[in-house]
């Protein structure tokens, strides 16, 4: 497959690390060398839903498309107000689109996870365009009395369309399951003959470890994925890296042996928004031309499960 239109979508909100420290023991001096964020995005009275949609339109504007010419909708997401319908039936139904929609929940390496799904269903003759989508909310998932996990999150949404062609060179998929690294449970509605014990727990997270994990999984797999295609790190143009950490994102530069100007980042201002973050990124590089034809982009991204996913694709 080919990509063929970008789109994003962020709330207007804008919470700077100052505003944090009117409320937490924080601010600049402790969040920005610990993580590399001065500020993010909120939701405040926007819906996931209308930024997923917003996101869609930009996409498929730039692509030249309408809805009804979209054969498969994927929609990445891990936590939204609705249990059902998915969130791809709620955006889709704002859309316009006819096609089969499908949710995945693969934490921030959803838009890769999404990209491997459409590209399957391309090679089997079944599409012609594919709408991708992450939309996500993590801001709605953190004790906001806990600065260790609250300053790292944004919300917003990105999303790509893509069509027949040979551009997507390969895609590496991998999963370490460890529940007890990065985790989150609710309580669902009661019954009368529940005996098990339930709780609400607030997003938990392991750093040193996820951190640990974070890196070795984009190295290996990246260098591992390159080899595969064909290709070496001089013939990379750009690493479009899930923008957890710029800790993380460093950590990975010096490994690899790259220079910054290949790892385009936008944490600073939009903190962690899970499977957003690559999609967004995108959109945003691609918007301000940083693209041209031929170039090579590198996506990379790790996550709960713990998951992590690396593609190569050319511009």
């Amino acid at each position: 497959m080919k990509l063929i239109g970008t789109g994003s979508a962020i709330p207007s909100k804008v919470v700077t690390n100052a505003m944090l420290s009117e409320f937490l023991d924080t601010g600049d001096e402790w969040i920005i060398p610990r993580t590399g964020i001065e500020s993010r995005h909120v939701i405040t009275n926007e819906t996931v839903e209308d930024l997923g949609a917003d996101a869609c339109r930009k996409a498929l504007d730039m692509a030249g498309l309408r809805p009804e010419e979209i054969d498969f909708f994927i929609c990445s997401n891990v936590v939204n107000e609705y249990i059902t319908p998915s969130l791809s039936c709620i955006i889709a139904e704002k859309l316009g689109l006819t096609c089969p929609c499908i949710d995945i929940n693969c934490a921030c390496p959803g838009f890769i996870y999404a990209m491997e799904i459409a590209e399957t269903h391309f090679l089997a003759g079944k599409v012609r365009n594919v709408l991708i989508v992450s939309a996500e909310e993590p801001t709605r998932m953190t004790d906001w009395a806990d600065r260790s996990t609250c300053v790292l999150f944004g919300d917003g949404a990105g999303a790509a369309v893509f069509t027949k062609g040979d551009n997507l060179k390969g895609i590496r998929l991998n999963a370490r399951p460890d529940s007890s690294k990065i985790w989150q449970k609710r309580t669902l509605m009661p019954t009368p003959y529940v005996t098990k014990e339930e709780s609400d727990v607030p997003l938990q997270m392991r750093g040193k470890e996820v951190f640990k994990f974070a890196v070795g999984a984009s190295t290996t797999e990246v260098e591992a994925l390159l080899k595969e295609v064909g290709l070496t790190k001089s013939d990379v143009s750009y690493y479009m890296v899930h923008q957890a950490n710029l800790r993380i994102i460093d950590a990975i530069k010096k490994y690899l042996d790259e220079p910054d100007s290949k790892f385009p980042v936008n944490i600073r201002d939009h903190g962690n928004s899970s499977s957003a973050s690559c999609a967004i990124l995108l959109d945003e590089c691609n918007r301000a031309g940083l693209f041209k034809s031929g170039d090579i982009l590198v996506f990379s991204a790790f996550g709960a499960g713990l998951l992590s996913a690396a593609a190569v694709l050319e511009w």
